[in-house]
């Protein structure tokens, strides 16, 4: 598998370096580049930027680790690759806005090996706060368009993805959704590759557009306290619930960048609920609701 790992990990750090360049250009401020090694096999590349001017906290991240005995959190679906020596790598990335207008957005790609056993996986979702129907719209359609060369995949990532991405302790989703998939290796590894290549290369074109229409609307203390409320939900589900996170910290990962798709403000209160007819109230009874946002 060394050749098609090293295909997956030269568009894996294209991707990273394009996605970075781009929102530089949007919010005017540079990336920090934070190169790291693991002790026990490989390293990555962590580029982040905190107290942007549009993003308030926002990280890519390229991993290429190795292990040799995979933890509960990898080989609990599949127990014939548990023990076995291990490669991960991929790209991860979170954006925390600043304008509580622009949505939070989380994207994945990623490659895994194990022996003879290899897969992908990935997929993106959309946290927003105040949401726009249109934009709703654009992101899955950007979603839709990017996995319409394979036929019957984007029905089948848009429910995975609403599956996955549910606080079950709430009973609500993170968020409006996307496309998620994992153990992916149908049609061989050219098909499998060119999914994970069709999902990574969708991210500009379904988040950006976003974040140029949000960005200069006027917002006050209100709309940040709601939004550093619901942050609380992103937190929550990466702690709980998220397996990349689990996989991460239980293959001792390096913390700080596994960490880095948590929100810089974040609160909490008991037993809240928003004021009937509000923008607050319409979030969760027009949007935080399973949907089928495209005709």
């Amino acid at each position: 598998m060394s050749a098609n790992s090293n295909a997956v990990r030269d568009y894996l750090k294209g991707l990273q370096s394009r996605i970075v360049s781009e929102m530089e250009a949007i919010d005017g401020k540079r990336f920090l580049a934070d190169e790291w090694k693991r002790a026990e096999g490989g390293g990555g590349l962590t580029r982040i930027v905190e107290e942007g001017n549009v993003l308030e906290r926002a990280g890519v991240g390229f991993s290429d680790v190795t292990g040799t005995k995979l933890p509960p959190s990898a080989s609990a679906h599949r127990p014939e690759i548990a023990g076995r020596p291990w490669e991960a790598m991929g790209v991860s990335l979170v954006f925390h806005p600043r304008n509580p207008y622009v949505p939070t957005v989380h994207m994945n790609v990623r490659f895994f090996t194990a022996g003879d056993a290899w897969w992908f996986g990935g997929g993106m979702d959309l946290t927003p706060y105040y949401p726009f129907e249109e934009d709703c719209v654009h992101f899955h359609r950007a979603n839709r368009d990017a996995l319409a060369p394979f036929a019957g995949l984007h029905a089948r990532f848009k429910k995975q993805c609403d599956d996955y991405f549910f606080l079950k302790h709430r009973n609500e989703p993170r968020g409006i959704g996307g496309t998620f998939f994992d153990d992916f290796h149908e049609g061989g590894f050219d098909n499998a590759f060119a999914v994970m290549r069709a999902v990574g290369d969708a991210f500009l074109p379904a988040y950006v557009p976003i974040v140029k229409r949000r960005l200069e609307t006027p917002y006050g203390e209100r709309e940040r306290d709601f939004q550093a409320y619901r942050r609380g939900r992103y937190v929550e589900f990466n702690l709980v619930w998220d397996r990349g996170t689990l996989f991460g910290l239980q293959s001792g990962g390096r913390a700080e960048s596994i960490l880095m798709s948590l929100p810089p403000v974040v609160n909490w209160r008991y037993d809240w609920k928003p004021v009937a007819g509000s923008r607050e109230a319409g979030l969760y009874e027009k949007f935080l609701v399973a949907t089928d946002w495209l005709p």
